[in-house]
């Protein structure tokens, strides 16, 4: 998948012709027209989300259906499938063919759960009915600048999802697919191959570690995370074929950081804290990194045009769950300074992501 990604200067110059095309599209209508229409995209979303929830990508996989064959397949009322796919089809999601059966189309190949890149629990977290009253209440966090879970579940975000099994499963699924969209732009967009000891603070199952790893076959890596979390990281880490070059490391971040590393690697661990707890975490880092030594944040920066960029509604949705932030460069840089690190430079990869380096002074 990285070999085919066009660099992140050609991804910038496509990104601000769908910005001008975007904005000669509203133009061509009446305001109330195109305000309208960006209001009701609410109902394309969820239009997608049933899409994911009843499995319909997984229903095509093998091949087309009929409305009757693909309704008595998952499990749904056979009109009601209809209309539904006859909105998303006006979408380029799913398509009719000539004998009335439905099939897959490029998009719809996303709602697989077992796509390359699946966007299918991205769907159904963002279309959750518990994720739909957080963002009903953008508001008050708007008004108080404060996130809003705390108040109406009666616990920060994190505390609610170990409450919430299934909509956890979901959401750790969501964020595992995220994730496959930033490794692919990582691995192609830079260079590790610097460094001998990587460690990837906050890592998960290792997914992103083996991708390093296997594109810079010298260098060893620590992967470090809750106990509960890195429980699950043999099977990638094996899969990957660098289990023998990992060790994996049990902790907080809050706590303490493993040293001996080289480069240490946050991929949007920063973003879900606010200033004073990312600045905690960051100084663990320095505590365990050797001065010259790197951390590098991957982090989606936000740049300072005012063209459509996914982080500034990322942005919001840290502010409504977390109370936390998505970031400038500036501001990235003023954080790294506080916790002993100089910010050298924001490397563009091509998507939505960054890689913010900085060395331990």
């Amino acid at each position: 998948m990285g070999s085919k990604l066009p660099p992140a200067r050609v991804v910038r110059a496509i990104e601000m012709v769908r910005h001008h095309l975007s904005q000669l599209h509203r133009r061509m209508v009446p305001p109330p027209i195109a305000m309208l229409e960006m209001i009701s995209d609410v109902w394309a979303t969820q239009a997608i989300t049933a899409a994911a929830d009843l499995g319909i990508a997984d229903a095509l996989a093998k091949g087309p259906l009929s409305a009757d064959e693909l309704a008595s397949a998952i499990n749904a009322d056979a009109d009601a499938l209809s209309r539904l796919l006859r909105a998303l089809i006006t979408r380029g999601i799913f398509r009719q063919r000539r004998d009335g059966r439905y099939d897959l189309t490029p998009l719809a190949d996303t709602l697989r759960s077992d796509a390359d890149v699946s966007m299918a629990a991205f769907a159904r977290f963002l279309g959750s009915p518990q994720h739909r009253e957080h963002w009903s209440h953008l508001t008050e966090a708007v008004r108080t600048g404060r996130a809003v879970i705390p108040a109406l579940r009666g616990k920060p975000f994190f505390e609610y999802l170990d409450g919430e099994p299934e909509l956890a499963e979901i959401f750790n699924d969501a964020m595992t697919s995220i994730s496959e969209l930033a490794i692919a732009a990582l691995i192609a967009g830079y260079d590790f191959s610097p460094y001998t000891t990587i460690v990837d603070v906050g890592g998960g199952h290792g997914r992103l570690l083996a991708a390093i790893l296997g594109a810079t076959p010298r260098a060893r890596g620590i992967l470090f995370d809750q106990p509960q979390v890195v429980a699950g990281a043999s099977a990638i880490l094996e899969e990957h074929h660098v289990a023998d070059r990992v060790r994996v490391a049990e902790g907080s971040f809050f706590d303490a950081v493993p040293e001996g590393g080289d480069a240490y690697v946050l991929k949007n661990v920063i973003h879900d804290w606010p200033d004073e707890d990312a600045v905690r975490i960051l100084g663990n880092v320095r505590k365990a990194a050797a001065a010259g030594k790197n951390v590098l944040l991957v982090e989606g920066v936000v740049p300072g045009h005012n063209r459509e960029f996914a982080g500034k509604w990322v942005d919001l949705e840290m502010l409504a769950s977390l109370s936390a932030r998505e970031r400038t460069a500036a501001e990235y840089g003023e954080l790294l300074k506080r916790a002993g690190f100089d910010m050298k430079r924001v490397v563009e990869l091509a998507g939505p992501f960054s890689v913010v380096e900085a060395t331990a002074i």
